[in-house]
């Protein structure tokens, strides 16, 4: 197909019903970009030789040497299509414009499958048909289910089952068979998922009904009635389901470049079977037979003992696998001339002659099965007939999705009818959701670039112009060379030759936002609000105070480059210029600032976990380093900079690979200068437990984990209990922290929060802003009651009663999963559960005495700072309660004020609170916990070995090991701390030389060393064992040591001897 023009294209981009928005998702590996260059080729960018080879979607260098895609990348196509306006007219052919974007599949980058399927109408997922559903399959799919993307299934490199597995056709469609089932379950796992909670809250709803009804009425009749009105609405799942009939299931070989779907075989069969169209689709796949002498379909009950075919393997897989043992099967690969000739005659296909000569079994087989099945065309008008325009979709997503968003009773009718009613005209409210921000250097900006194709009459007449001048110059030259040498030779001095220093020229970068269209028209020179991700309608004018800016430029993507657009409709994917400054990574523009709506909610999959500090090789490019930390994270939708306290410039990304493409990035585009990155800092917990070998408390008297604190002025005591938290409720409060600061930000003062903020405002704000992007979380009221539950329920749970309505805060950060639980007498703290109209009786009135009241605040400030630096390692707390059992004010001795006590009070007492928790956390068994990641290998029998060694060298924990039935693989799940996953890919793909690929998902924390960091033997059997010194090596204590040494704390035990050397005698 011919070069199609941007203006053509641009054009295409007015009829809003003949647009698809497509992204296509899978696994790492399953050929998204190689099925993406068949596409390609079809509009003529690329060569369909170099079709699936060349990727050409991967634009950046280290995208091609390492052969995996990192960025996603749109790009704008062209398909044209014969279509029947009328099932009896004629067809006529009908042009469609296909918005595609290329995602990455590999773990590290899921944040930008997120942005990208945020922005489109459609999803094509690809299987690969070996492996089968991976881990990233699962995470794609419910990525669409979370997006209500409608779905397109591609069962990719089938061309494996033949040449790499050998399989035959009957055992190639019980292995399709089967991996169809798998894929299926997943969304089916979806739905049911959905319906359980769904059915949870209409019983909910039922239940308060039919609640208010027996207050208001005593009769039952009534209630009966009342609760009759209220049914159950049931929903039908089979749309949901991928099935060959319904034509949303491709079958493919990217890099052979054919496909088909069931409905080209069934168009294909129906003369000669003499079936309907509709008919054949329905029978073409399933457990239906062909009787070869009744020419009839026959379902499996009428087989009557007869051994025959499915009708998919005898009419369609037995095709596909002629063809290849035509070309490349038989003697020595070598094909099969005879029965190439019959097909090539029977499909009236004529291969070009130099095909026919060229040794090559590859090239003629793709040149055959490319003309009989091609991919594009199979791919392509599956596209456009099963997945939705962005006027249908709009119609079907919007209107949940703007029920969803942040403070919806207040969008403005019109932005809303216009959004869900797909309004076009220049005169309706322009909506645009910008789903991330990428950086595209100067000089590739279309503005800057030199047209190709024909030159205008005066940039001709320019040119000819110029070329005349340089030939005079040059003949000029060559006339005085031979006069000028001699006088030349003599006059030059090479004592004083200094050479020119060569100037770089900086090639600046722009950022550009990644934009969707939903309604209006936007032009260039428009202005618009740029609405950040926390702001809300109801109060537009909230800090930050949304910008005004102007578009300089709009584009249309072309993968690696940009073409220029004047103006852009609703329904368009497109990139805009002009928001440098404005938004950070993603952000909803509108032209209205009143009743605007916010789109901002796209959940990032991907959570930074790796963190490493940075510094400039040349102290003097610190200025550039910190200005290129800045466009990265504008750049990148998951990457963050942090600044620590002890001026540490801290990168945060979701992995490995990604630090190594973000380094790349800062290195040789954002700050341009040398840059070193330290080791991986790993965040850690600390957590205490119940171990049988335990040290005897302190205070046998107390009991274990009470301490008594005095101040130093011996005017204040405190009795502190520490004890650790039941798991259920640690985890129970891991998973809501969104409610729990929901919870305190309705029941704290605005003072309150403001002298609490020095304590990780940032960790708490990052929370905040989760919960409103995702809009749901748990009501004041279930939170208080499941927590209560979780506390209460279970053997030996009876100290833990009544606890929830004695709870005064959450810690570290106020949101995390440790309790401060005041015991007092007087119950003097305030409680978070407790009624909002509470007295403040910790404020210090005049002439008033100083009572423990006065010092509850201080009490919880020393809570919150003991959760965020642990005694082991200065790391976050969790799963630790804190119970105060008393707090005395010694009466005054000297006529000091109150309020003078008090301040000189407030930090003896936060400093004894806090110590006091320390040595509770000590008179327990202390353990670390590790950061761990959960990781998915896939590999074969042969390289088995070798995984479970490189598993066990990174103290990894494998949990499952499964064989994938039909083929020689198996997928191994397993755990491996963080701390020990750096390099870990690289060591695996090295032992097992390239056969085994591990994916990393981070999975919270856990004690994977069930070891005290501090144990030392003291009972006669450890000291007779091991000695005094314990000389077993205790790795809680060294991964403990590491920690300390990097924060610059005190390492105890014995020093280790760097580079020591024993002393010679000089006299042997």
């Amino acid at each position: 197909m011919p070069v199609v023009t941007p203006e053509k294209l641009a054009a295409l981009q007015q009829h809003a019903d003949d647009i698809r928005n497509i992204c296509i998702l899978a696994h790492v590996d399953h050929g998204k970009t190689s099925l993406t260059d068949a596409l390609l080729a079809t509009n003529g960018i690329i060569s369909p030789k170099l079709a699936g080879k060349i990727r050409y979607l991967d634009s950046r260098p280290d995208e091609q040497i390492r052969g995996i895609t990192m960025e996603s990348s749109a790009i704008s196509l062209f398909f044209s299509m014969l279509r029947r306006p009328a099932p009896d007219a004629a067809p006529i052919p009908k042009e469609y414009l296909i918005n595609l974007i290329d995602s990455p599949g590999h773990i590290d980058f899921s944040s930008e499958v997120s942005t990208a399927s945020r922005l489109c109408d459609g999803a094509v997922v690809l299987v690969d048909a070996v492996e089968g559903v991976c881990s990233q399959t699962v995470t794609v799919l419910r990525q669409t289910w979370t997006e209500k993307l409608k779905p397109l299934l591609v069962i990719n490199k089938l061309d494996r089952l033949i040449t790499e597995l050998k399989m035959t056709p009957g055992e190639a469609y019980i292995h399709l068979s089967k991996l169809l089932e798998q894929v299926n379950a997943v969304l089916g796992s979806f739905f049911q998922g959905e319906r359980m909670e769904e059915d949870l809250n209409w019983r909910e709803r039922m239940d308060e009904r039919v609640a208010a009804a027996a207050a208001k009425e005593s009769k039952l009749g009534d209630i009966e009635s009342e609760a009759g009105d209220f049914q159950f609405e049931e929903r039908d799942d089979e749309e949901l389901y991928f099935a060959p009939e319904k034509n949303n299931v491709i079958f493919s070989s990217a890099i052979d470049g054919w496909a088909f779907t069931v409905r080209q075989f069934a168009s294909l069969y129906e003369k000669k079977l003499g079936l309907k169209r509709s008919m054949m689709e329905k029978v073409l796949w399933g457990d239906f037979y062909l009787d070869p002498k009744t020419k009839k379909v026959l379902g499996r009950k009428h087989l009557k003992g007869r051994n025959l075919k499915p009708m998919f393997v005898q009419l369609v897989l037995e095709q596909v696998w002629a063809v290849y043992q035509a070309t490349t099967g038989g003697d020595h690969g070598k094909g099969d001339p005879a029965l190439l000739e019959k097909i090539t005659k029977s499909l009236n296909i004529s291969i070009p002659p130099h095909i026919i000569r060229s040794r090559d079994p590859r090239l003629l087989l793709t040149t055959v099965i490319s003309s009989w099945l091609p991919l594009s065309t199979a791919l392509l008008v599956s596209v456009v007939e099963s997945l939705p325009s962005p006027k249908v979709a709009q119609a079907e997503r919007l209107p949940e999705m703007l029920e969803d968003s942040h403070g919806s009773t207040h969008i403005d009718p019109l932005v809303k009818d216009a959004m869900v009613n797909f309004k076009t005209s220049s005169s309706d409210p322009v909506v645009a959701y910008v789903s991330k921000v990428v950086s595209i250097p100067e000089s590739e900006l279309p503005e800057n670039k030199r047209r190709t194709g024909q030159l205008s009459a005066e940039e001709a007449r320019e040119l000819a112009r110029k070329k005349r001048a340089e030939f005079a110059r040059a003949q000029a030259a060559e006339n005085n060379v031979t006069d000028d040498l001699t006088s030349a030779l003599d006059s030059v001095n090479l004592d004083d030759f200094v050479p020119d220093v060569e100037e770089k020229t900086i090639d600046p970068e722009h950022l550009i936002g990644f934009a969707r269209m939903y309604s209006g028209t936007l032009s260039v020179g428009d202005s618009l609000y740029v609405l950040p991700p926390k702001f809300t309608p109801a109060n537009p004018h909230a800090a930050p105070e949304p910008q005004r800016v102007t578009v300089t430029a709009l584009y249309m993507f072309m993968g690696r480059n940009l073409e220029s657009l004047n103006s852009v409709p609703a329904g368009v994917v497109f990139g805009i210029g002009g928001l440098d400054g404005c938004i950070l990574k993603s952000g909803t523009l509108c032209s209205q600032l009143e009743g605007s709506v916010n789109l901002a909610g796209v959940h990032m999959a991907g959570k930074p976990i790796v963190r490493v500090a940075l510094e400039p090789v040349n102290p003097a490019d610190l200025d550039k380093m910190i200005e290129g930390l800045k466009l990265l994270v504008r750049s990148d939708p998951c990457a963050e900079y942090e600044q620590f306290g002890s001026g540490e410039h801290v990168l945060l990304t979701a992995g490995e690979l990604h630090l190594e493409r973000c380094l790349t990035d800062l290195k040789e585009r954002f700050a341009r200068c040398d840059i070193q990155a330290g080791a991986p800092i790993v965040p850690y917990r600390e957590t205490i437990v119940r171990a049988d070998e335990m040290r005897p408390p302190v205070n046998k008297e107390l009991g274990r984990g009470v301490v008594v604190g005095m101040t130093n002025s011996k005017q204040v005591s405190v009795t502190v209990r520490v004890r650790p938290l039941p798991q259920n409720v640690t985890e129970f409060l891991l998973k809501n922290p969104g409610a729990i600061k929901r919870l305190y930000s309705e029941r704290k003062s605005p003072d309150e929060i403001e002298a609490e903020s020095e304590v990780g405002v940032d960790e708490a704000q990052s929370v905040e802003d989760e919960d409103l992007v995702e809009g749901k979380g748990l009501s004041l009221e279930d939170l208080k009651k499941q927590l209560q539950i979780n506390l209460e329920t279970g053997k030996g749970r009876e100290s833990w009663k009544g606890v929830v309505d004695k709870i005064t805060a959450f810690g570290p950060r106020r949101i995390g999963p440790n309790l401060l639980i005041d015991a007092t007498r007087d119950g003097c703290f305030p409680k978070v559960f407790a009624p909002e109209n509470q007295e403040d009786g910790n404020r210090l009135k005049v002439g008033e005495a100083l009572h423990a009241e006065h010092l509850c605040d201080k009490v919880t400030y020393a809570f919150q700072l003991a959760m965020n630096q642990g005694p082991l390692c200065n790391e976050p707390v969790q799963g630790v309660a804190v119970i105060i059992e008393d707090l005395t004010v010694a009466p005054a001795e000297e006529e000091t004020s109150a309020r003078d006590r008090l301040g000189r009070l407030t930090g003896e007492v936060i400093k004894t609170v806090q110590q006091s928790i320390r040595q509770g956390f000590l008179d327990w068994s202390p353990r670390l916990m590790l950061a761990m990641y959960s990781c998915e290998i896939q590999a074969s029998t042969e390289v088995l070995g070798r995984v479970y060694e490189v598993l066990t060298r990174r103290r990894g924990r494998v949990l499952s090991e499964q064989m994938k039935e039909g083929t020689p693989f198996f997928t191994i799940q397993s755990t491996i701390p963080a701390a020990e996953s750096f390099g870990f890919a690289d060591e695996m793909r090295k032992r097992t030389s390239g056969a085994a690929q591990p994916q990393l998902i981070f999975a919270g924390f856990d004690v994977v060393i069930d070891e005290d960091p501090f144990w030392q033997p003291f009972t006669e059997d450890d000291l007779e064992d091991l000695g005094e010194l314990a000389d077993r090596e205790n790795v809680a204590k060294r991964y403990m040591d590491g920690v300390r040494r990097r924060k610059g704390l005190l390492v105890e035990g014995r020093g280790q001897r760097v580079a020591a050397e024993k002393q010679k005698t000089l006299k042997r």
